[in-house]
């Protein structure tokens, strides 16, 4: 069973920096693509930023570029969005997904989601 827990939400003042964690168990994240998302109250679950899964440069929103970046951790099957300049527009869940990806040699067209974590942009 796939499970993916994010953490490392909180509160920031505008200016600060979070660092948001994705960790999975029963895939690997190396074998997957990983995308951030983030939802406020009221909005649609938008898109942030990809971490292929092999060769290609991380993708972002303009919103964040330059701000943000995506990292994996392979030791520890982790995924990473360093979070820095935070605005109050900033503030939302961050849900992490992977998928799709590969299990051993076997294509995997699923998508993973967590439960997302709180991030608040607050003076």
């Amino acid at each position: 069973q796939v499970q993916i827990v994010e953490s490392g939400g909180g509160l920031v003042q505008p200016g600060g920096s979070l660092r948001l964690s994705c960790t999975a168990s029963g895939i690997s994240l190396t074998r997957y693509i990983v995308t951030w998302y983030r939802q406020s109250p009221g909005k649609e679950r938008e898109w942030i930023a990809t971490l292929p899964n092999v060769g290609d440069a991380s993708v972002y929103d303009a919103s964040v570029e330059g701000r943000f970046s995506i990292s994996r951790d392979n030791v520890n099957n982790m995924v990473f969005l360093q979070m820095n300049d935070l605005k109050p527009e900033d503030a939302a869940v961050y849900y992490c997904k992977a998928g799709p990806g590969f299990r051993g040699t076997e294509y995997d067209s699923g998508d993973y989601w967590g439960q997302g974590t709180q991030v608040t942009v607050s003076s």
